[in-house]
C-alpha cells in the first residue's frame, strides 16, 4: 500500500495574532513523532510534558507514578486515530498550558520525489518558553512593542535582540523537521 501523507494545520490557541503552520506528515507516523513535530514546527526546545486529546482520549509519556491516565504515545499511529477532517488537540508545557488545535485538512498518496516531514507554510514565530502561556505573551509583545513600556528594555533583554515574533521561515522549519523528526 502506499505511503498516505497527512496535511496538517497546526494552530496556537488563544494567541492573537495567530500563530499557526501547515506541514505534511507520514501517517504511519507515531504520536510519539507528531509531538516532535509539533516541538521543531512552532520552536518550543521539549523543555515540559505533553499530551495530545483525540475523541476524548489522552495520549503521552505513560506517568511512572501513574498520576496522569496516558495511553502510550509511542504505540499509536496518526492514521488509526485521525483521518481527513479531524480535529485533535496537543497540549504542551502544563504550567504554561500551551493549546494546539491540529486539523487534518487532507490525506494524500507520498510523493515519490518529496522528502517527509515538511512544512509548506506558517505564521508567526513561537511565543518563546516560559513566558506565561498565552496571557504571558501577550504581555510580552504589548512590552516589545512599546519603547516606552515600562518593562520595554527587561523583556527585550530576556528574549534577546534577535526575537521577531513576526518572523517564519518555512524552510528552516522544514530543515529541522526532515533532521530530527
Amino acid at each position: 500500500m502506499p505511503r498516505q501523507i497527512f496535511q496538517l494545520r497546526i494552530s496556537l490557541a488563544g494567541v492573537r495574532p495567530p500563530v499557526w503552520r501547515r506541514v505534511l506528515v507520514p501517517g504511519g507516523y507515531t504520536l510519539d513523532r507528531m509531538h516532535r513535530v509539533v516541538q521543531h514546527a512552532m520552536g518550543w526546545r521539549d523543555c515540559h510534558l505533553h499530551s495530545f486529546e483525540i475523541d476524548g482520549r489522552q495520549y503521552g509519556e505513560p506517568d511512572p507514578d501513574g498520576e496522569l491516565s496516558l495511553h502510550d504515545e509511542l504505540d499509536v499511529r496518526l492514521d488509526a486515530v485521525v483521518g481527513k477532517g479531524s480535529r485533535f488537540h496537543y497540549t504542551y508545557d502544563f504550567g504554561d498550558w500551551w493549546e494546539h488545535d491540529l486539523l487534518v485538512e487532507d490525506v494524500f498518496t507520498a510523493d515519490p520525489e518529496e522528502r517527509y516531514p515538511a512544512c509548506l507554510d506558517g505564521e508567526r514565530a513561537g511565543p518563546p518558553e516560559d513566558v506565561g502561556g498565552p496571557a504571558g505573551y501577550q504581555a510580552l509583545l504589548a512590552a516589545l512593542a512599546d519603547p516606552g513600556h515600562t518593562e520595554h528594555h527587561l523583556m527585550r533583554d530576556w528574549v534577546g535582540d534577535t526575537f521577531d515574533p513576526a518572523a517564519f521561515d518555512a524552510t528552516r522549519v522544514g530543515t529541522l523537521l526532515r533532521r530530527f523528526c
